[in-house]
């Protein structure tokens, strides 16, 4: 079955290889090849893997590698169908033009993310039950380009679960996506390779008594079971899966788009696959806060820039000002040579290019054979007009055009273009915080308090929505009521010799 699979994923690649060739686009055919081999190496680290985090890590890289790799396939399958319909809208007699005016890409960057949990009374406040931990990570995308953020370990301690990565997509349209998908894991199993058949022949030996189950563990021995030690015999195994590990499963996901952009901290929907009944369960509040940032090239780059003359209404007709202009986000930088705007120097005025602004051609210039431009904003319920000129004809056309695609831009990514939006570079990843022991909230009280007073700053954004400041008064409220109002609570309980009772449960108070 295994060569099978094998034969039908090279087909695939074979495929795939035509496909990337009939486009003359090597670059994402280099991409498939790398997740292939990064593919490859999670698994045979999956399969030596005898240590929880190591296994965590590697599930989670093996499930990174196949979403990129499908993500991917089908961005060229969809390449090589844009390309076939525009062959078949050559081909056609009544084709209309084609307008070949697109936006500019952007830079789409998401933040803050944190999703809250709702704990049950008895498990967050009074620390009973069975402490369940679960591994959850957060897969991001947008068009073929993905991203992961860190690995953080879930229990009934936190309150929400916080990644502190800043991810940014580089090549985002206006039309973008951005799916968020929650995945979680189970991470209270052994997952070492050989584990599950030596647990199982070590509660059946206790349960058959000595003889016999020093007997079914030697055979269950890996090693034993081989066929070169047992003569080709049939063994005792268990069957396993192909790749034996951890198996992170969607707990909720959501998706983002413009719409969603702003500037802060905002609350979204977030929609939860599954129950409680599942070992990788999470209880989520079914809402996940961010900030969804943007930067469109056109707020960021140069769209047009040369040497114009610059004249304002009003003014002597013949007073013109000789400026290197440069076309920059909502404004037209003047400087006085194209000098000073390498060496950053202050320009010389600045025009404002915004949603408000009308631009025209003007009739030819007796004096001068180009056509001139002219750009009216209102001041203060004035309107200021400046009349542009460039040394060609053509020229002139360059900047029409490059206004136009302005204009086209700030209609595409609409409040994108208002101001300029700050996005932070990416922060280094820290180790996640792994408890390695969880003792009763009477012992663990005053540490999570200073981990909340030291934390805040760095989790909490600097303007949460009043519904987060409401929710962490009132835990703050209830904390320090359980614990001026409980009395001490034990985390362990000893049996005497001989008695039939059963020690109290972990972190249940005892009077």
């Amino acid at each position: 079955m295994e060569d099978k699979l094998r034969i039908l994923e090279d087909l695939n690649m074979m495929y795939i290889r035509q496909i990337a060739l009939s486009l003359q686009d090597s670059d994402i055919q280099k991409k498939i090849d790398h997740e292939i081999r990064m593919r490859d190496g999670a698994c045979k680290l999956l399969a030596a893997c005898s240590q929880r985090d190591q296994a965590l890590e590697a599930a989670k890289s093996l499930l990174t590698c196949n979403t990129r790799i499908m993500a991917y396939m089908s961005e060229l399958q969809r390449m090589k169908e844009a390309q076939v319909m525009q062959r078949v809208a050559r081909r056609s007699d009544d084709a209309g033009p084609m307008d070949d005016r697109l936006p500019c890409k952007g830079k789409v960057a998401i933040s803050d993310l944190r999703i809250p949990l709702m704990w049950k009374d008895t498990e967050y406040f009074k620390n009973k039950g069975e402490l369940h931990r679960c591994a959850v990570f957060c897969l991001l995308q947008v068009g073929g380009e993905i991203h992961d953020t860190d690995m953080v370990m879930v229990d009934r301690t936190l309150t929400d679960i916080c990644f502190d990565n800043t991810i940014v997509f580089s090549e985002a349209s206006p039309g973008f996506e951005l799916r968020v998908e929650l995945y979680s894991c189970c991470s209270e199993e052994d997952y070492s390779a050989g584990s599950a058949p030596r647990k199982l022949a070590s509660k059946l030996s206790s349960s058959l008594g000595r003889s016999a189950g020093k007997k079914l563990r030697v055979a269950m021995d890996p090693g034993a079971c081989s066929p070169t030690s047992n003569g080709g015999a049939a063994t005792l195994l268990l069957p396993g899966p192909a790749v034996a590990g951890p198996k992170y499963h969607l707990l909720a996901h959501t998706s983002l788009s413009l719409s969603h952009v702003q500037d802060s901290f905002r609350t979204h929907d977030l929609s939860i696959s599954g129950n409680e009944e599942f070992s990788y369960w999470v209880p989520l509040y079914g809402s996940v806060c961010c900030r969804l940032a943007a930067q469109p090239h056109c707020m960021t780059q140069q769209m047009m820039s040369g040497c114009l003359k610059v004249k304002q209404l009003g003014g002597d007709p013949q007073s013109w000002t000789n400026v290197y202009g440069v076309l920059k986000g909502t404004n037209l930088f003047c400087y006085h040579r194209q000098e000073d705007m390498e060496a950053n120097v202050e320009p010389a005025f600045t025009i404002a290019i915004n949603k408000e602004t009308r631009i025209r051609a003007s009739e030819k210039d007796p004096h001068s054979k180009a056509q001139s431009i002219c750009i009216s904003n209102q001041y203060g319920g004035e309107e200021v007009t400046h009349t542009l000129s460039a040394d060609s004809r053509e020229e002139t056309h360059r900047w029409m055009e490059a206004f136009w695609q302005q204009f086209y831009d700030m209609s595409q990514w609409k409040q994108c273009c208002d101001d300029l939006m700050k996005i932070e570079l990416p922060s280094p990843r820290k180790p996640a915080l792994v408890t390695s022991k969880q003792g009763s909230l009477y012992h663990e009280i005053g540490k999570t308090a200073t981990q909340m007073d030291s934390e805040r700053v760095y989790h909490i954004p600097p303007s949460p929505p009043p519904l987060a400041r409401v929710s962490c008064c009132r835990i703050t409220l209830c904390l320090l009521r359980f614990v001026l109002c409980s009395p001490p609570i034990t985390t362990t309980g000893e049996v005497p010799v001989g008695s039939t009772s059963l020690p109290p449960v972990l972190g249940s108070p005892t009077y």
